[in-house]
């Protein structure tokens, strides 16, 4: 196919493919799905090689959000039987954190429902990041607590945050339809307060919602303008006792179409795939490895994963590799300043 072949140049030139060529992935046919996981998975390959990064979620605080956020199990007046406690200490986050690291995975991401945190829960996350990054040396940490307020990035940054998540999850024009409590622009402003405090930016979106096909096309290049170093792409899980809970609209096959969409339209960022993979992607999800270079490991904020173990047999049976602590997840033009981890202070030896 022309396109393909035209979208493999641009993704190795990192040039932005046209709206059109973007809509005319998601539009390919079930005919043509191989060629379009195949020609991703060159512009993957270019980037990441065949490295598959592993995250684990850590809920520090589970539902009882004031926000209505109509896909979330944990919004305000859902009815979802889910795990509700308020903040973990940071001894328990911290033992919680060593299970996913112990399984392999690279990157931590604490978790709390809330629109936004107070200076107290920074203060409290400031001391769960120092308690898991003193138990295991080399991890990465991600804060996501909602909208942030003036420093609060800059506070997180002083604490040893290697990263801050938002996501942006549907686009402009359709996002009152989603969430009433906060707007886009809101979370626009956070993810661009992480980028500003040195945070490494993680934003994404979710698939499933009801969205056209222009819509994820649009939040995908809202993210583009971003820039953050790392796009989650969810697959909705409708939760029984949240407004989405009758939206089943995702196939296996149209998963994949958006991947290679995320990939084509962000070609060194690192795309994970995240909530719902499972449900969604199912047997799938090997295929989904050729275009994405990170997941999540485990269980999510308050629904259950397949297996540790499953994944990574997953990941070795389809060829990949999990990518350890002492590798940079990002391409050279990306990473920014490296981390001296040899020389001085450490057991290797120094470079010299």
């Amino acid at each position: 196919m022309d396109l393909l072949n035209t979208l493999v140049d641009k993704g190795l030139r990192r040039e932005l493919p046209s709206r059109e060529e973007a809509l005319a992935v998601l539009a390919t046919s079930d005919d043509e799905l191989l060629d379009v996981v195949a020609a991703a998975g060159k512009v993957r390959r270019q980037w990441f090689g065949r490295r598959v990064k592993l995250n684990y979620l850590v809920n520090l605080k589970s539902g009882l959000c004031p926000e209505d956020c109509s896909y979330c199990s944990q919004r305000l007046g859902s009815k979802a039987e889910i795990l509700k406690y308020t903040w973990l200490k940071p001894d328990e986050a911290s033992k919680a954190a060593a299970a996913g690291v112990a399984g392999g995975a690279k990157r931590v991401c604490l978790v709390a429902s809330g629109r936004g945190p107070t200076d107290k829960d920074v203060d409290r996350v400031a001391r769960t990041i120092d308690a898991i990054k003193s138990g295991n040396e080399g991890v990465e940490v991600c804060a996501c607590l909602g909208l942030l307020g003036e420093g609060q990035a800059e506070r997180l940054r002083g604490a040893g945050a290697d990263a801050y998540n938002h996501n942006l999850n549907t686009s402009e024009a359709t996002y009152g339809d989603i969430t009433t409590t906060h707007t886009y622009a809101d979370r626009v402003e956070t993810v661009k307060k992480a980028h500003g405090a040195g945070l490494s930016a993680c934003s994404g979106l979710i698939a499933g919602m009801g969205e056209s096909d222009g819509d994820l096309v649009d939040v995908v290049y809202g993210l583009r303008e971003l820039d953050p170093d790392s796009v989650p792409v969810n697959f909705l899980i409708p939760f029984e006792g949240t407004p989405l809970a009758k939206e089943w609209n995702l196939t296996p096959q149209r998963c994949l179409r958006i991947l290679a969409m995320v990939r084509f339209v962000c070609p060194d960022v690192e795309v994970r795939i995240a909530g719902g993979r499972e449900v969604h992607l199912r047997s799938m999800q090997p295929l989904a490895l050729h275009i994405a270079n990170s997941i999540f490991l485990g269980d999510y904020l308050t629904s259950e994963g397949q297996a540790g173990k499953t994944d990574l047999d997953m990941i070795a049976d389809a060829g990949f590799e999990v990518e350890g602590t002492d590798r940079v997840t990002l391409p050279e033009h990306r990473a920014g300043v490296a981390v001296r981890r040899r020389g001085a202070g450490t057991d290797l030896a120094p470079n010299a």
